[in-house]
């Protein structure tokens, strides 16, 4: 199961060559795609206009999603906490929540944001940088 951030769905739906298109298909072809509703948010809210927001809210009406467990608000804000105390300050604490999601489903989280790296450096998050440069044949 892959947990896909929306830093690389951004780069999905943006190609323009179909490269990296190509590249997110073959690393994702065995794997299910899951969504987080935060995903969802960060997704609808960048849309360009109406078409685009409508057009991408019944893409994702039909996905499936991770919910949020009662304990993740507390879990994101201490993910947070520790890494600021240590010097680090992540971008969106949405990243923490996100971050929380995938290690409660035991998700590899796919993402091109370096915040999860970070993150990954004080908890077992399962992740990897999407780099569709390496992917291709």
């Amino acid at each position: 199961m892959i947990l896909v951030d929306t830093s690389v769905w951004i780069h999905v739906l943006r190609d323009k060559s179909g490269r990296t298109v190509q590249a997110f298909h073959k690393k994702t072809a065995s794997e299910t795609i899951v969504f987080s509703h935060f995903i969802q948010l960060e997704l609808l809210q960048g849309a360009k206009d109406d078409f685009e927001w409508r057009r991408l809210d019944e893409y994702l009406a039909s996905q499936y999603y991770l919910e949020a467990n009662e304990g993740i608000w507390r879990h994101a804000a201490r993910i947070y906490f520790e890494l600021r105390r240590s010097g680090v300050t992540i971008s969106s604490p949405i990243d923490c929540c996100i971050a929380c999601i995938a290690m409660e489903a035991q998700a590899l989280l796919l993402h091109r944001d370096h915040d999860f790296e970070r993150i990954a450096e004080i908890r077992p998050l399962l992740n990897e940088f999407f780099n569709p440069v390496y992917l291709h044949d």
